[in-house]
This record gives structure tokens, sequence and C-alpha cells, in this order.
């Protein structure tokens, strides 16, 4: 399972007499994208139990876009056409560019049903090591690129062909696919994407070595001394960095023009873009290494960088709106440690869709419970329990953020939001409690002694 995690690129200035195998030419009808069958010559075909030809050998499989030559049963051959085709649009859409060239494929999933020669050398080891390679030959004229190929050889799993295929369209379309980290951490993110979908999906196996091993701090990863196809697990820091930056609100912004501008050799660099950020940044990056898992979504989870605090004291009260759909906010509230502080928290939260409303106090096992947390200096402190009424003592100095507890990766099925009020407990004037109030549209009740008046009327 972690050698299908592992894909590579080859990119050179200009590579001659590499001998570039292709079995069918030419794209589907323009708006067709139901993948077309040709035979290869040196394969033969038999019935399959549900009546479908199945080649013995590499068979070729075209669509829009895509010319996939591959040993996989057409059932499997034709869905993954219908996933690189879905890819292809999601990334040169979030790109700009449309796909401009044919990308051509070798999709293997027994090495031993192709023919002697029928595969590129340089694509064999990587196939056999349970992965991919995209040979990227680049012909550039005064520095620019006047054409390319950029033919794929990958195993036939879920995620490699995919990765492979964004290699292949940043090579055809733009003449490069950028530096390692950029490269690789998109293509990764290229097998993952789902259209209008922004939580994380990735292999468990990925979600397993970020949350237990010592973080690669960003420094490593984007000026490290690294190479492609080196190992699954630098491939894994990569992809989280990238996804970090495409999908929290603070950086997704900026990391759109700054690839652009890596594809089109502009000189850019990540310091560039965001080294007036590193520190918050930094701290967004490991707070998303410690809390991913499939589900989790960066803008949610966005850190208020603009929120301004100030000291609960004297006749000061914060006050703030509360999401029971997004991770920390801010209170707006200053606290100093050792004192004690008032808070009220008036309206009601879901944490399903379909589910009972409850308060800050949240269900008898704790969830949806008014939690918080104190930002000091870009670090954390202990999450403590508030609720719906009552005090509490600061445990350090720092900002008051809140959060409707739930799991991490659940946030995005939460509604409603809380008014949340904090001030010092010493105040002149107490918060009043919640609880108190009459729910809207209750009855107001008889009062006896009205009654007996207006009897004896």
């Amino acid at each position: 399972m972690f050698r299908a995690l592992i894909a590579s690129l080859t990119c050179a200035a200009l590579m001659c007499g590499t001998a570039v195998p292709t079995f069918a030419q030419g794209k589907g009808k323009k708006g067709d994208d139901d993948a077309k069958e040709t035979r290869d010559t040196k394969g033969t075909k038999r019935v399959g139990k549900r009546g479908d030809e199945a080649p013995v050998g590499p068979a070729t499989y075209t669509s829009k876009n895509f010319v996939v030559n591959t040993d996989l049963p057409p059932d499997e051959a034709r869905d993954l056409l219908k996933r690189l085709e879905t890819m292809l649009t999601i990334i040169s859409k979030y790109w700009g560019r449309p796909n401009s060239q044919t990308i051509h494929m070798f999709v293997v999933k027994d090495l031993t049903k192709w023919p002697p020669g029928s595969l590129d050398p340089e694509g064999i080891p990587s196939i056999m090591e349970g992965g991919g390679i995209t040979l990227g030959v680049v012909q550039t004229v005064l520095g620019k690129p006047v054409a390319s190929k950029a033919p794929v050889y990958a195993t036939a799993d879920r995620g490699t062909p995919q990765h492979e295929a964004v290699h292949a369209y940043c090579i055809l379309n733009f003449g490069t696919s950028g530096p390692v980290w950029y490269s690789e951490g998109m293509a990764e993110m290229g097998q993952y994407w789902k259209d209008g979908e922004k939580a994380v999906h990735v292999h468990d196996v990925v979600v397993e070595h970020i949350r237990r091993s010592k973080p690669k701090s960003l420094n490593e990863i984007v000026n490290g001394n690294e190479r492609t196809g080196d190992s699954w697990q630098n491939y894994a820091w990569r992809w989280a960095l990238c996804h970090l930056l495409a999908n929290n609100e603070n950086y997704a912004q900026r990391f759109r023009p700054l690839g652009l501008d890596i594809l089109l050799k502009k000189g850019t660099t990540f310091e560039d873009v965001y080294g007036s950020m590193a520190r918050e940044i930094s701290f967004e990056y490991l707070f998303f290494l410690e809390h991913v898992e499939n589900g989790y979504r960066c803008d949610l989870c966005s850190w208020d960088w603009k929120a301004k605090s100030k000291l609960a004291k004297g006749s000061v009260v914060c006050t703030s709106t509360i999401e029971a759909a997004r991770g920390w906010q801010p209170t707006r509230a200053l606290v100093k440690r050792g004192e004690e502080y008032q808070y009220a928290a008036t309206g009601q939260w879901k944490l399903e869709k379909e589910g009972d409303e409850c308060d800050a106090d949240g269900s008898p096992g704790g969830e949806g419970r008014l939690v918080g947390v104190l930002f000091d200096d870009y670090e954390l402190g202990e999450e403590f329990d508030l609720g719906v009424y009552g005090t509490f003592t600061a445990p350090g100095d720092g900002q008051l953020f809140v959060r409707c507890k739930d799991k991490w990766n659940d946030l995005g099925n939460n509604s409603g939001k809380l008014a949340l009020k904090v001030a010092a407990a010493n105040a002149m004037k107490p918060l009043p409690n919640p609880r108190d109030a009459k729910p809207k549209g209750a009855a107001k009740k008889p009062d006896p002694d009205a009654r007996k008046d207006s009897e004896k009327e």
C-alpha cells in the first residue's frame, strides 16, 4: 500500500532519442466524454463473465483529453477515463488554462501481459515499484517552450494515474510543473480533488503518518534539498502544505496566483508571497497537522487574525457571535492569569442537519458544549469547559477563543450560532443569566390578584 503512494516526475529541458510508443492517436469528439476502445495489434480478446470483451493484452481507450493504453478490464478502464476527465476539468479550471494536447498514458495492472517493447524502458522501474513516472520532454526556443511531450507510465491503482496526469497536464500546457514541493503537492491534491469539496479526502495511511510523525517544517518542505520520487512520506507533507494553502481562507487567494507565477516561470517564490505572514502560516500549518483527518475542513478552521481584543475589566463587556460550524473563534476578550471572568451564551445550535438543537451546555455527553482556549504568542493553552452561563478563572494570559465542542472532521454538519458576552466577574453589573429569559412567544402568566379584582367589578 505504501508503494502505491509513490509517484515521480522526470523533466528535462530537452530529451532526445526517447522512444514513445503510441497505440492510438487523436482525441475523442469534442464534448464526447465516453470512452472509445481500440484493440492493440498484439492483443486478442475474449468475452468476460458479463458479456463484455476483456483484452488479454493491453488495449487502447480514448476520451476527450486522454489516450490510455492499459491491461485493465474494459469497465475499469472506462471508469479510469471518467476519473481522469473529472480531475482534468477541476485542475484546468483552477489554473485557468484548458488542456491543449492529448495526454498519453500507459496504465499497467499486470506487467507480464505487456509485449516486449510496448513500454518505454524508463517507465518500467517505476511501475515495478508500484508507482509511476511522467517522462517530460520540453523543447525551448529562446527560453520559451515550443513543443512538449509527457507520456505517463503508471501502476493501475486508484491514485497514481491521476497524480501523474497532473504532471503531464502541467508539462504540456506550461512547460514545467514547478519545484518539487509545489509539483508533487499539487499532483497529490489532483488525485484526491473533488469539485466543490474542500474537505480532506486522502488515503488513511497518509493521515496516520502525519498525525504520528514529527512535523516537517515549512522551510524543510519548501527549501529543503528534496527530489521527486523520494518517498511517499515526503509526498504526504507536500500534499498537506498545498491543501492547507489552497483551502484556508487566509492563504487561498494568494496561493493560486503564486502557483501560476511558478508555472509561468515568473520567478515568484514562496517567501515573496507568504514571508510577511510566516508565523501565522506556521501556526495554522502545525494545527492542521495535529488535527487532520478525512473530513477536516481548513476553510472552517481558518484562524481570525484580524479580530481585535480588549482587556475584560471594569465595565467592559466583550461581545461576539460564535458559529457551530467553525473551529476556534475569538471572543474579543483579553484575560489575565488568575483573574475571574463571567460569561453568558444565548442561542442554540445543532451538530447534525436533522438533529436536535441544544444550547451552550451541549448534550449530556458533552458534545455541543461551549469550550474555550487561550491563545498567546502563537501558542494555544489547554481546552476548558464553559457552557451557557457561569464564571471561570483564567489559567493564563491571552485572548479567549471558543468553539462548539465536536469532532474536527464533523464541523461541516453543524448549524446555528450563539451570542456570547464575556466580562470581569467583579463588574458593577453581572451578566444576565440566559436561562432566566422567557422563550420567545411564551404566553404571559395570568396575575391571580388582577383576576380577583376583575370579578369584584
